[in-house]
């Protein structure tokens, strides 16, 4: 996918802001020469990261941090010990997870998605926790405010543009007047996501529906019930949705509805086209910020990153040539094809 994108892609993004000053995050930034060089004692950081469950946007994440920290001079069994672990879906594991990196007293815990971080905020207020891949920290309640956290939690937001997101499905799908919305009701920041596109679209004159998950084994029958009543589907950056998503994408195209998905990954699963956050970018980012919490900045006054203004467009060629939609000549630069 990343291959595809560079390829196809017009990404808006400011770069500079990727690469702001380590003295911003209280970062040491001769000392990190050092160790990066090979010049100083060697010091070992260790560093647990914690994924909720297997699938591409939070794995993209995962992928992007290791480059990051690869390409500041951090390698692995040399000056760094990243222990990954997944909990494949599975809460007791996930708590379990937890514990061990809090026994284990790592200098940092990389937590991916909202559920993870909740997990690790409840296991200790002391250990920096540095979360990735959430919509909204406040509505979580893992940060007093982005710009101050107040506590032990900051990290990266993958908060959707959710108005660049509308005008995306209504030049791709002109003729809507029912938006179908699919998400598991017990993904806080999915709810959040929601509402504020439900609110979009109303606004806009468009009726909405929805159907409701607590798993993905509910997927299969909500979609059922969408593909009849709406002329578009929308999901969010919700971690149910995205494990299901070859099977959303399939009954998609099988029923002729489209789908607008919160994330670039899956639009390569079978989505139609999103405006949406690079995880592997958000997970260099979070590096960025880890390096400065592991040379001693405050988590409680390191401002959260909102990924909003880096989205990009994603179109999936393929999908649309099965829907049979033409592509606006505008988008055009946007699209990609898997035999690319």
């Amino acid at each position: 996918m990343k291959q595809h994108l560079k390829k196809t892609l017009l990404i808006a993004t400011v770069l500079g802001a990727f690469f702001f000053a380590f003295a911003l995050l209280g970062c040491d930034a001769e000392t990190e020469t050092e160790v990066a060089n090979g010049n100083g004692d060697e010091h070992v950081f260790r560093i647990g990261v914690v994924q909720p469950i297997e699938h591409p946007a939070l794995d993209e994440v995962f992928a992007g941090f290791m480059a990051e920290m690869e390409d500041r001079g951090y390698i692995q069994d040399v000056n760094l010990e990243v222990e990954f672990q997944n909990a494949q879906g599975d809460s007791a594991t996930l708590s379990t997870i937890s514990d061990r990196f809090v026994s284990q007293d790592k200098d940092l815990v990389v937590s991916i998605g909202t559920g993870a971080t909740q997990t690790m905020k409840a296991k200790t207020d002391t250990m920096p926790i540095l979360g990735a891949a959430i919509t909204s920290f406040i509505v979580a309640e893992l940060v007093d405010s982005n710009e101050v956290p107040g506590g032990n939690v900051t990290g990266t937001s993958d908060m959707a543009p959710i108005t660049k997101q509308v005008d995306l499905l209504l030049d791709l799908v002109p003729d809507a007047e029912t938006v179908g919305f699919i998400y598991n009701s017990g993904e806080a920041n999915s709810v959040e996501q929601i509402a504020l596109i439900r609110a979009e679209l109303e606004s806009r004159g468009i009726s909405t529906t929805e159907a409701t998950v607590t798993g993905t084994n509910d997927v299969q029958q909500a979609m059922q019930s969408l593909v009849r009543e709406a002329d578009v589907i929308y999901t969010p950056t919700d971690n149910t949705i995205a494990s299901a998503m070859g099977l959303v994408g399939q009954m998609s195209i099988e029923a002729g509805v489209p789908v607008i998905p919160g994330a670039s990954t899956m639009v390569e699963e079978g989505g139609l086209a999103t405006a949406g956050v690079d995880y592997f970018e958000l997970g260099r980012v979070t590096a960025e910020m880890a390096i400065g919490l592991l040379y001693g900045a405050d988590p409680a006054t390191m401002p959260v990153r909102v990924m909003t203004d880096e989205s990009m467009i994603v179109i999936n060629g393929d999908v649309a040539a099965e829907l049979g939609i033409t592509i606006p000549e505008e988008l055009q630069g946007y699209v990609f094809y898997a035999d690319e």
